[in-house]
């Protein structure tokens, strides 16, 4: 316990039972809004310390991936909870928003953060690469759907579902392959380069990371729940558009785990870590939870879900994705890059906030 008070981040954990009083107790929603996100901090800090612990033991590429897993949680239960609302807009662009927030900012703090410590860093190349080769073909799964909407009948209605489904289908198999390919035929493809930081010794026992894993995850997503309830009227107040919430907004507050977790690993100079955590988490929601959303949808939700994101999405997600793979894409990253990779999610989040709610509703078909 003492060691547990002794980091003045985790002092926030009083906000979380705090978050769940006032929740119930009728308090104005920004209130709520202000509480939930303040105590989901410590929770994303303890998370990033169970998974470090792991990750001693498995190694850069394994600790990524676990660290998604976990680390997607809150955007899990996010859209199930707004998919069985029906808010398949919201859902759509909150994955959208995820995938973005990952690859663009997670990523551009973390080489920010990690470039003021160190003049230049070091990660493996062909494993960056090789993530953003999956992130281009989750963008194309993305742009195929939302194309072929345009060509779509009432009558017609069925194909255009079954096309969805197939699409799903397929991102869920290429997500399944690459990680038989990380962890099973070419685990030696994704060895951490450079000097990887300092090596560490696990303080924690196997078992103790992973029930403090579960039970974190757990937390997260108690704490999501009150964060979708008063989400949208806080927003409503403070007159922000619902495209700013779903794609800006409720990403970053979901992504908080992701966040913290790939900036820490960058801090302590252990960029492979860190990169597997943002540019595996985008790949997560974009080749595992939306295509799964896609495929439980007819039994969760009021209508089935589709992966039709708009002409807008579809720009955002592949130029987004090719952007990160020019800039991550060589092996080393510094201040300036994670710069350039701030600015270019900055527009983006620009561009939602000034974009009329009338026309945030078309750019994500239902």
């Amino acid at each position: 316990m003492r060691a547990f008070l002794r980091q003045p981040i985790n002092w926030l954990i009083v906000f979380f039972p705090i978050a769940l009083v006032i929740e119930h107790t009728g308090a104005a929603a920004m209130w709520v809004f202000v509480t939930a996100a303040l105590g989901l901090v410590p929770l994303a800090a303890i998370l990033v310390q169970a998974t470090e612990q792991l990750a001693m033991r498995t190694g850069p590429a394994i600790g990524g991936l676990l660290n998604a897993m976990f680390g997607n949680a809150p955007e899990l239960i996010i859209a199930f909870v707004a998919l069985r609302a029906g808010e398949i807009a919201l859902v759509k662009a909150s994955l959208v928003g995820g995938m973005l927030a990952n690859i663009l900012f997670t990523l551009g703090l973390s080489f920010f953060v990690g470039g003021t410590a160190y003049k230049e860093q070091e990660y493996n190349a062909r494993a960056a690469r090789n993530q953003c080769s999956l992130l281009l073909l989750a963008a194309l799964a993305m742009i195929v759907p939302s194309l072929f909407h345009n060509f779509i009948t009432p009558e017609t209605a069925p194909i255009e579902q079954q096309l969805n489904y197939t699409v799903a289908g397929v991102l869920l198999l290429a997500y399944l392959l690459s990680l038989v390919f990380m962890l099973k035929t070419h685990p030696g493809f994704f060895a951490a380069e450079g000097s990887g930081g300092h090596h560490e010794e696990p303080e924690w026992s196997q078992g103790l990371a992973i029930g403090v894993l579960l039970a974190t995850s757990v937390a997260l997503a108690f704490i999501s729940e009150v964060l979708v309830g008063s989400i949208e009227e806080t927003a409503r107040t403070l007159g922000l558009s619902k495209a700013f919430i779903g794609i800006i907004l409720l990403a970053l507050i979901g992504g908080a785990a992701e966040i913290y977790a790939a900036v820490a690993s960058a801090r302590k100079n252990q960029m492979d870590l860190s990169i597997g955590i943002a540019i595996g988490s985008g790949l997560q929601l974009s080749m595992f939870v939306a295509p799964a959303l896609v495929l439980v949808s007819g039994f969760l939700a009021p209508q089935p879900m589709n992966l039709v994101v708009g002409t807008v999405g579809a720009v955002l997600i592949f130029l987004s994705a090719l952007v990160t793979l020019v800039i991550a894409g060589d092996g080393r990253s510094n201040w300036f890059k994670g710069a350039l990779l701030i600015c270019v999610y900055a527009l983006i989040a620009l561009f939602c906030y000034y974009l009329p709610d009338d026309l945030s509703r078309t750019s994500m078909q239902p």
